[in-house]
């Protein structure tokens, strides 16, 4: 059984490898798997925290890619492995785990009082350092979005914009949702209808024989992109939707 889940990391786990080896499976259909569950657009970041990318050597030694996993991995991997052998072989792992688990447990418990204190101290450290790199990555994410300038304001708020779309369910109604939200709170600070001017605009448009199709084309933020206020007031809202969601956490 220990063959099958190693500690690593402080973590039980076992590689893709073994299961592959240990399931009778071709070692790419799992990496298939797991790589398909990393790089979900739902829940991708949950499946990352299950698996870590790895090497081997096989026989000519050639390094190969592997990943570890740990109990709650293995379980998504292998839950659509059926069969009368694979459910022996799922139990086989599940003692594993419930054995190495049970053992690093054990080691903790036999330490002394001041050695227990110790490992408590450490794993207070390690977490404050882990809690630290997250507020160095937050802070790094504002200072980005706070260095958005108005030079490129269309694309650079159009990108700021997605990512909060993103945290709000990544759909088109989400973006429109947000887009709009930050509508309204341009009219509240500059005492202005957007509406209102983009009516106006496409007239004008109409007046000066500009295509149908281009005038349904344009938007608020084209008439936002007549008033040099508007950009400003339009850019700052946009960062402060940002702030307020966090969208560091997205990727770039």
């Amino acid at each position: 059984m220990n063959d099958l889940v190693i500690m690593k990391d402080k973590q039980a786990v076992t590689s893709s490898l073994q299961v592959a080896e240990t399931f009778g499976k071709e070692h790419y259909h799992v990496l298939e798997a797991i790589e398909a569950k990393i790089s979900s657009p739902e829940n991708s970041g949950q499946y990352q925290k299950m698996f870590a990318e790895g090497t081997y050597k096989d026989k000519s030694g050639k390094s190969n890619k592997l990943y570890y996993m740990n109990r709650d991995g293995f379980s998504f991997i292998v839950m659509g492995f059926t069969g009368r052998k694979a459910d022996t072989f799922k139990l086989q792992y599940i003692d594993a785990f419930n054995e190495m688990e049970q053992q690093v447990k054990s080691r903790t418990s036999a330490l002394s009082p001041e050695l227990q204190f110790m490992q408590g101290v450490v794993d207070k450290l390690a977490a404050n350092e882990r809690n630290q790199h997250r507020l160095e990555n937050k802070i790094d994410g504002v200072s980005e979005i706070v260095a958005t300038s108005t030079m490129d304001w269309r694309n650079e708020t159009s990108h700021l914009i997605s990512k909060i779309a993103r945290q709000q369910g990544n759909t088109g109604e989400s973006y429109k949702m947000t887009r709009n939200d930050i509508y309204d709170e341009v009219d509240r600070r500059g005492g202005v209808s957007l509406k209102t001017r983009l009516t106006n605009l496409r007239r004008r448009m109409a007046e000066e024989g500009t295509s149908k199709t281009q005038r349904k084309n344009t938007t608020k933020v084209d008439v936002i992109a007549h008033d040099k206020k508007l950009i400003e007031i339009y850019t700052a809202i946009v960062k402060e939707f940002a702030i307020r969601y966090q969208v560091w956490n997205e990727e770039y």
